[in-house]
């Protein structure tokens, strides 16, 4: 742990590891966005499947079919840090072009739970969702804003 890190609190810790987590995702940096990760983190994505691990090739697979970098917004982020585990929730928002042209803006919700280590905080859960319609039809309800 850096002097840096213990200077800040706990909270602050958690809101860096997410910041950290936002920018790889904007730059398309696997490793960036991995290197938070603990090794037992598990993913329920908005993508199938049901559960996943994130291998890093599927993540570098995903970030070719963005045309440029990626837009990624966190708001409405709540942080609560007990002893060495950490809950936060936010409504994120994601943007860019697809390498086929198509415009992507998306808001959806996503819940971490991180876990205190050695190494720092690390998340050890992701939950990424969109409501959905329940008219029947069961469609995304990707039109949403906060």
């Amino acid at each position: 742990m850096t002097t840096l890190d213990r200077r800040m609190t706990e909270e602050e810790q958690v809101r860096a590891v997410m910041d950290d987590r936002a920018e790889g995702l904007r730059t398309k940096n696997a490793g960036g966005v991995i290197r938070h990760h603990a090794e037992d983190f598990v993913l329920f994505s908005l993508a199938p499947p049901l559960v996943s691990r994130t291998d890093p090739r599927d993540l570098e697979a995903w970030f070719a079919t963005w045309r440029g970098p990626i837009g990624y917004e966190i708001r409405a982020r709540t942080i609560a840090v007990g002893g060495d585990v950490a809950f936060c929730h936010s409504l994120n928002k994601m943007a860019g072009t697809k390498r086929d042209g198509e415009a992507v803006e998306l808001w959806f919700r996503q819940t971490l739970g991180l876990r205190k280590t050695a190494a720092g905080w690390k998340i050890t859960h992701a939950h990424e969702s969109v409501p959905f319609h329940m008219d029947g039809s069961f469609k995304a309800a990707t039109d949403l804003e906060p």
